[in-house]
């Protein structure tokens, strides 16, 4: 029901037309309100949507379309004849917020087997498993049936460990820990989920995450788990391929329990898989009793481990779960816990991904609180390397901050390094070597020239992260200069006692500049370019309210960062 005015500029005989549609197509004369400066005021709809527009423009030649630029970053736009791109509005529900810890924390996302060996055992090891020592490197064992490694050696790092740790996490500035998967499963990765009620027991038991939860809660540190929704293992006690489990699974009889969570197309050896890999069976997201397991407020996998103290889900592969089963996840999981988090893999623009053939939006408030974001983490690499300007970046920057709700936007989970991806300093030492021979790159170590360019580059990246709006992250090791190509090489253990310490204390520095800096947490924000290589940002808190509407005290802090620069320009004013 807000009032939105839009403008545009032109200097033709002609009246422009605004044509917008939600769910139809309208039709706006503007009116000229200035030389050459024509407005039309637009009350916004009721409900949450997508609200598209351009702009209808005669001359001798016909209609022109001025319309988004092909980038769909909105600012200055271009005309078309045919096949247009529209500038969007999001229109959110006015009662959407998100959690006020991902506004001001700084999230640190580990890999359990690899971050630390802890003063824990399993009561067993499994035959067929490989065990590695602490500071060798992780094995290549390629499948041949679909191209990914096995992923069955085991570092023996488990949730004891983090609680060991808990103290230096602290000190660096951390405030909320995103691990991968804990479940019980097949793989050190453990996104082949084979029972997601038990943690997996190499890792811990439920005391030892009761432990590790109550543990930092005492350190003002909150857990956030990755949910694999999309798929399970095909070593599951769901599904059962290889009888592991005491139980009937879908691959064994039609009459499983199970049988309706999967599609098979020809019984039993065919069946959907996540991307075509056979070791993750497709879980049919649409199945009752497989919504019922998930998302049931009382007994459901989605509350239960909220109940039992984690703060939040992070969702492997949101952009792949239907539409209908995330409002019902998100109602479970806001039901539980009201401030719980609810954070998306999503890598594209999340307020209009095209997925499965239909535009999407995970910004409306009845879904996600935020993303991982990509965008931005390509971005600010692409600058930093040269590859594009600061306009670029300030462009994507000044996108984000139109089309992402200021909930979603201060909620997102701003990154430039993950287990999904090679290691930042690779990135940018411009050994990254994506789609290369594997078994090689396990050998890919930076010069000391390229060494040191990359810490100065990482430094400037982390700065810029948290100078903006959202949860600044770093992936374990990064602070510690750790090396390595994509999988497995970039999820290598911690090596605990052969860090770099400058890298570290730096790294703090930032870090804590942003947990200490209200400004720099829900401060609103302006982007300025100086010049193609210098971007300038500016948080304030003024008039005595944050963005939120919540009483703040006044500020500013301005951040320039030169990329030809050894580091960042900070003023506090």
């Amino acid at each position: 029901g807000e009032k939105v005015r839009i403008r545009i500029e032109y200097d033709g005989s002609s009246t422009p037309i605004l044509r917008t549609w939600t769910n139809k197509e309208q039709c706006y004369e503007m009116l000229l309100v200035d030389e050459n400066l024509y407005e039309y005021t637009l009350t916004m709809p009721e409900e949450p949507c997508q609200l598209w527009y351009n702009f209808l423009i005669e001359n001798n030649q016909g209609t022109i379309i001025y319309g988004n630029s092909n980038d769909m970053l909105g600012g200055e736009g271009q005309t078309y004849n045919k096949d247009f791109h529209s500038y969007l509005i999001v229109v959110y529900d006015k009662n959407f917020t998100t959690p006020d810890y991902l506004h001001k924390g700084i999230i640190y996302q580990i890999f359990p087997d690899r971050f630390k060996k802890g003063d824990y055992k399993p009561k067993e090891l499994i035959e067929g498993r490989t065990y590695r020592d602490w500071h060798e490197d992780p094995l290549l064992n390629i499948d041949v049936k679909n191209g990914d490694n096995y992923a069955h050696d085991f570092f023996m790092g488990n949730l004891r460990g983090i609680v060991e740790k808990l103290d230096y996490l602290e000190d660096l500035g951390i405030s909320v820990l995103y691990l991968n998967p804990i479940f019980k499963a097949g793989t050190n990765h453990r996104y082949d989920t084979g029972d997601y009620t038990k943690i997996d027991p190499y890792l811990g038991d439920d005391r030892e995450f009761d432990l590790l939860c109550k543990e930092a809660e005492k350190r003002g540190i909150r857990i956030i788990l990755d949910g694999v929704f999309s798929h399970s293992g095909a070593d599951s006690k769901y599904f059962n391929l290889y009888n592991n489990y005491d139980s009937v699974g879908a691959y064994q009889s039609t009459e499983s329990e199970y049988y309706n969570w999967y599609t098979f197309r020809n019984y039993p050896d065919d069946y959907l898989a996540w991307w075509g890999i056979y070791t993750l069976p497709e879980l049919n997201k649409h199945d009752p009793g497989l919504q019922d397991f998930f998302l049931n407020e009382e007994t459901g996998i989605a509350s239960k481990w909220l109940k039992d103290g984690a703060s939040g889900w992070r969702l492997d592969v949101a952009d792949e779960l239907p539409m209908d089963f995330l409002e019902k996840l998100r109602l479970s999981i806001k039901n539980t816990d009201e401030q719980a988090a609810i954070i998306g893999e999503v890598w594209e623009d999340a307020s209009n991904k095209v997925a499965y053939e239909q535009i999407r939006c995970y910004c409306y408030g009845d879904t996600l609180d935020g993303v991982m974001n990509y965008p931005l983490r390509i971005e600010i690499i692409n600058f930093l390397m040269g590859k594009t300007d600061a306009y670029n970046l300030s462009k994507l920057l000044l996108h984000q901050r139109e089309v992402y709700p200021t909930p979603f936007l201060y909620a997102c989970m701003n990154l430039i390094s993950s287990h999904d991806r090679a290691r930042i300093l690779n990135v940018f030492a411009d050994e990254e070597h994506n789609g290369g021979d594997r078994a090689f790159n396990k050998n890919v170590k930076l010069t000391k020239d390229q060494y040191n360019d990359a810490y100065k580059k990482y430094l400037k990246a982390l700065s810029l992260l948290t100078a903006l709006p959202g949860s600044p992250t770093v992936y374990y090791g990064d602070e510690a200069g750790m090396q390595g190509t994509a999988d497995p090489w970039n999820r290598r253990p911690y090596p605990w006692g052969y860090i770099d310490r400058s890298l570290h204390e730096e790294t703090r520095e930032i870090l804590q500049r942003r947990k200490n800096s209200s400004v720099l947490k829900t401060g609103d924000i302006d982007i300025d370019v100086i010049d193609e290589n210098t971007i300038k940002i500016i948080r304030e808190i003024k008039n005595g309210v944050d963005v939120f509407g919540n009483k703040a005290e006044n500020g500013k802090v301005i951040m320039i960062l030169d990329r030809s620069k050894d580091e960042p320009e900070w003023i506090f004013e």
